[in-house]
């Protein structure tokens, strides 16, 4: 109980100190970055979307990491299902901080929608408009020097390794078809090494981290405290 006290009372100070160290920002139109990290289904969606469902799509603009996976389209179906999707070559870096610069100065982008069940990007798009907002949210958002930069607000959710496979395994077996041989087997030879090597150690880049993941709901309050704010000020 103490413990968790004093996790939430930490959260409060650097919400506190970013809220006074940003105010001069605040007199011109670029958006707030936040950048939400953390392992496979350690519950960044559930914690991104509470955040764009409280502000709303004027305030705030959601962009999902996973959108940003290189389309390989030149390669067979089976090479593309074997590749590694937790190691950082995996993803677009270039389109993305080129969407963010765009939103930045006022334009909407083309976000593409990656299509999990072939392995590449679909032929559509989503149409992402500027906000006051913008956050971030992905596995490896913490980890790309370029991106990380960008970030006013950066915020890691910890989740334990068992509770994150379990809530993959379910995942992917019930939408994206998957076979709890094929999970477990892509778990061991990419996901868990990847997570050790790059997303675990990226958390040191944050300024905040939330314990119990999606399920620390005074820590997730105050990330909504905060969002509120910034968007009655915006």
């Amino acid at each position: 109980m103490f413990a968790l006290f004093f996790e939430v009372f930490e959260v409060f100070e650097v919400f506190a100190w970013r809220s006074r160290a940003s105010v001069p920002a605040m007199s011109d139109d670029r958006p707030f970055l936040i950048g939400v990290a953390g392992g496979t289904c350690s519950g960044k969606t559930t914690v991104s979307e509470r955040l764009a469902e409280l502000a709303g799509d004027e305030c705030l603009a959601l962009i999902k990491l996973d959108s940003y996976y290189m389309s390989h389209d030149d390669r067979p179906f089976q090479e593309r299902e074997k590749a590694n999707y937790d190691h950082p070559s995996a993803f677009d870096w270039q389109l993305l901080n080129d969407h963010l610069a765009a939103l930045t100065h006022g334009s909407t982008v083309p976000v593409p929608i990656y299509d999990y069940t072939l392995h590449r990007r679909s032929e559509a798009v989503r149409m992402v408009a500027p906000a006051r907002i913008v956050v971030v949210e992905g596995i490896l958002v913490l980890y790309e020097p370029s991106l990380r930069e960008r970030f006013d607000l950066k915020v890691y959710i910890d989740t334990d390794a068992d509770l994150r496979f379990i809530r993959r395994l379910q995942r992917d077996v019930a939408e994206r078809g998957r076979t709890t041989e094929s999970i477990i087997n892509q778990y061991m030879d990419s996901v868990r090494p990847s997570h050790e090597q790059f997303i675990e150690p990226s958390k040191r880049h944050a300024d905040v981290i939330f314990p119990q993941g999606g399920l620390n709901a005074p820590a997730i309050d105050v990330l909504l405290a905060r969002v509120r704010e910034l968007a009655v000020l915006g």
